[in-house]
């Protein structure tokens, strides 16, 4: 395969061509009699698990974002069947592969920083609890104290 084919998603993560497999199987849904002729739909099968352009927190990252997509053995298998063409379906496969690698491939967001509110925070909500607690008091009845 050439090296034009490696997909480059980010530093730690990059598709090579020899993990991916496809095959092609027949489109679900409108299609008229061709559609149960021609096999236009693409499964695509990513080995994340045998796949070298992984760094290991990207593996279990993609493995966990793809859900039930991700088999027992850690295959990725994606069905592509929306387009009337084995290229379109195809095409579509990959960027959908693409996408999942590369939303697993993003930095960890930055720790929280833990706040405390402001004093005048804490006075001005201690003050309307206490306004709140004598309109409560003055609703009893007239003659109890």
């Amino acid at each position: 395969m050439a090296n034009d084919d490696i997909i480059r998603v980010s530093a730690e993560a990059i598709i090579h061509p020899d993990d991916l497999e496809e095959s092609f199987i027949r489109s679900s849904g409108p299609g008229g009699q061709n559609v149960n002729k021609v096999a236009t739909a693409v499964q695509l099968r990513f080995n994340a698990v045998l796949a070298e352009g992984l760094s290991e927190r990207v593996r279990d990252r993609v493995i966990r974002f793809a859900g039930q997509r991700a088999t027992k053995d850690g295959v990725i298998v994606i069905e592509a069947g929306r387009f009337r063409t084995q290229e379109q379906n195809r095409a579509d496969a990959r960027s959908r592969l693409t996408a999942l690698v590369a939303k697993a491939a993003e930095p960890p967001p930055p720790p929280r920083k833990k706040t405390k509110p402001s004093k005048g925070a804490v006075e001005r909500r201690l003050k309307s609890k206490a306004g709140r607690s004598t309109v409560k008091k003055l609703r009893g009845r007239v003659g109890d104290d």
